[in-house]
């Protein structure tokens, strides 16, 4: 199963965050979702405040486009990217997915 997905001209990515790594950075897979580490603690929404931004950042994207669809409270989260562009093609590697 494929982390990520095209749905129309959005992607919709599997995530799991690691909250409180040195830095900020894809870090491969787990299982079939990427696996990101962040900087920020899961304290008072920093976390995904932090992974909203390093994805908008990834896709080049505005932070507006970037939304958490399913798991605010966990490591698991399902993250979708309006009108996403066609990703790196290390991510791309990552995702499964154009």
């Amino acid at each position: 199963m494929p982390a990520g997905r095209r749905d129309g001209t959005d992607l919709v990515i599997e995530v799991r965050v690691q909250p409180r790594a040195p830095r900020s950075g894809f870090a491969g897979l787990h299982g079939w979702r990427i696996r990101i580490r962040l900087q920020a603690p899961p304290v008072d929404g920093r976390a995904n405040a932090a992974l909203v931004a390093f994805m908008a950042e990834a896709f080049a994207v505005p932070r507006a486009q970037v939304v958490i669809e399913q798991g605010l409270s966990a490591r698991d989260k399902r993250v979708r990217i309006r009108d996403a562009p066609p990703p790196d093609p290390s991510i791309s590697e990552l995702l499964g997915c154009a």
